[in-house]
C-alpha cells in the first residue's frame, strides 16, 4: 500500500495547511444543493418561461450529463496544477453560472447557464482527492466516510428549503440560495484550502498518456464495478419510486415527500459506521459488509413481497438497509479507487464519479421505463435486488487481485 507523504498539522483557515474537515463538507454539500434544491420550482419555472415540463425537465438530465462529462477530465487536470486552484475556479465558474440563471429571461439561456453550474461537481471530486493525497487507504475511507455523512443531511432538506424559497421569492430563490452558498464556499475555500498536490509536474497531455496506467489497472474497475451497481440501486430508488409511491401504494406528495427520505436516514448512518471503522477494519472488508447489508434489505423486501406483505411501511423501511449498506461501502469503494494508482487520485476520483453516474442514470431510466400500474412494483424490487446482489461479485475478484500482487 502506498502511504501518503508527512504533512503538517490542519489549522483552520490557514492556506499553507490542507482544507478542515468542515471545508471538505461545505465544498461537497454546495454541489448537492445545486443537484435539488430547485426542483418544487420546476412547475412555476414552467409557467416563467412560458415552456413544456419536459423542457424544464432538461435543467436536470442536462446537469447529470454535463456533470458526468465534466468528472472525467477535471480529476486530470487537477492532478497536473493542483487541487486549489482548480477548486478556486471552478467555484468562482459556478458563481457566475447562478448569476445567469438569475438573469436568464428564456429558457434557452437558463439551460446554457445550468450547464454552466455543473462544473461544481469539480467540488466533489476534488475534496476526495485532496484528502487521498495526506492520508493512506484506509484513513482516507475514514474521512470520506465523515465528509459524505456531513453532506448527506444537504439532499434531505434542500427540497423542502427550496420548496418554502418558492412559496415566497418564486423560482429565483432557490437560486439565489445557490449564489449565497457558492460565494461563501468560495471564500471559505480560499481561506482555508491549501494545496495537497505537491507532486504534479509535467504537461496535462504527458499526464493523460499516464491514464492507460489506471485504465489498466484491475482493481481500479473492480472497485468502479462494486461502486456503480451499489450506487446505481439508489438512482433505481429514485427512477422508481414516485410512481411505486403514489400509483401502487397511493400516497399524497406530502406522504411521499415523508417516506422518500428513508434511505438517506441509513446512508447517514452507513457514512458514520464507515468513518469511524474503516480505519481499522480495512476498506476491503468494510465494502464487504456493506454489500452483504444492502443486499440483505432488498432480499428481505422481496421475501415481503412474494408473500403478499407488501405495505408502504414495510417498502420503504426495507430501503433504509439498502442507504446503510451505500453509505458503509461507498467512501471505501472510492478510497480503494483512488488508491490503486495513488498519482493518478485525481484522475481515478472523476472517471470513478463519472462511471457511478452513467451507470446510475441508466438504471433510473430501466426502472422508470419498466413500471406501470399492472407490473405493481416487482420491477423495481427486482433490479434493486439484481443489483445490490451482483455488487459483491467485482468485489470477490479485488480481493482475489489483491492476494495475486501480495497486498
Amino acid at each position: 500500500m502506498s502511504m501518503a507523504p508527512a504533512i503538517a498539522p490542519v489549522r483552520f483557515l490557514d492556506p499553507t495547511t490542507p482544507p478542515h474537515v468542515s471545508t471538505l463538507v461545505a465544498q461537497a454539500s454546495i454541489a448537492a444543493l445545486a443537484m435539488n434544491v430547485f426542483l418544487p420550482s420546476l412547475p412555476s419555472m414552467t409557467a416563467y418561461f412560458d415552456t413544456d415540463y419536459a423542457v424544464m425537465q432538461l435543467s436536470v438530465s442536462l446537469y447529470l450529463a454535463v456533470n458526468a462529462v465534466l468528472q472525467v477530465f477535471i480529476g486530470a487536470i487537477s492532478d497536473r496544477f493542483g487541487r486549489r486552484p482548480v477548486m478556486l475556479a471552478s467555484l468562482a465558474i459556478f458563481v457566475v453560472a447562478t448569476v445567469g440563471t438569475l438573469l436568464a429571461t428564456s429558457a434557452g439561456v437558463f439551460l446554457i447557464f445550468r450547464m454552466m453550474q455543473a462544473v461544481v461537481v469539480s467540488a466533489i471530486v476534488l475534496s476526495r482527492a485532496s484528502i487521498r493525497d495526506v492520508l493512506d487507504e484506509a484513513q482516507a475511507a475514514s474521512r470520506i466516510g465523515y465528509v459524505t455523512m456531513g453532506m448527506a443531511i444537504v439532499p434531505m432538506i434542500a427540497p423542502a428549503i427550496g420548496g418554502a424559497l418558492d412559496e415566497v421569492f418564486g423560482w429565483r430563490g432557490s437560486f439565489g440560495l445557490m449564489l449565497i452558498a457558492g460565494i461563501a464556499v468560495l471564500i471559505l475555500s480560499w481561506k482555508d484550502m491549501g494545496e495537497t498536490k505537491h507532486d504534479r509536474g509535467g504537461s496535462l497531455r504527458a499526464l493523460l498518456e499516464e491514464l492507460p496506467e489506471l485504465m489498466r489497472a484491475r482493481r481500479f474497475w473492480g472497485y468502479c464495478a462494486t461502486a456503480t451497481l451499489a450506487s446505481g440501486a439508489f438512482f433505481a430508488y429514485l427512477g422508481g419510486v414516485p410512481f411505486v409511491g403514489s400509483q401502487v401504494f397511493g400516497l399524497s406528495p406530502s406522504q411521499l415527500g415523508l417516506f422518500f427520505g428513508a434511505p438517506a436516514l441509513g446512508y447517514a448512518t452507513g457514512n458514520f459506521l464507515s468513518g469511524r471503522y474503516a480505519g481499522r477494519i480495512g476498506v476491503d472488508r468494510m465494502i464487504l459488509l456493506g454489500c452483504f447489508v444492502g443486499f440483505g434489505g432488498m432480499v428481505l423486501l422481496l421475501g415481503f413481497h412474494l408473500a403478499g406483505m407488501l405495505s408502504a411501511g414495510i417498502f420503504f423501511g426495507c430501503f433504509i438497509f439498502t442507504g446503510l449498506g451505500n453509505g458503509m461501502l461507498l467512501p471505501s469503494a472510492t478510497s480503494g479507487m483512488m488508491s490503486v494508482r495513488p498519482h493518478l487520485a485525481g484522475s481515478a476520483s472523476g472517471i470513478g464519479g463519472a462511471i457511478m453516474i452513467g451507470g446510475g442514470a441508466a438504471l433510473s431510466a430501466m426502472a422508470g421505463a419498466l413500471l406501470s400500474v399492472e407490473s405493481g412494483a416487482a420491477p423495481l424490487i427486482w433490479i434493486m435486488v439484481i443489483t445490490t446482489g451482483l455488487a459483491i461479485l467485482p468485489l470477490f475478484y479485488v480481493l482475489h487481485r489483491r492476494r495475486q500482487l501480495g497486498a
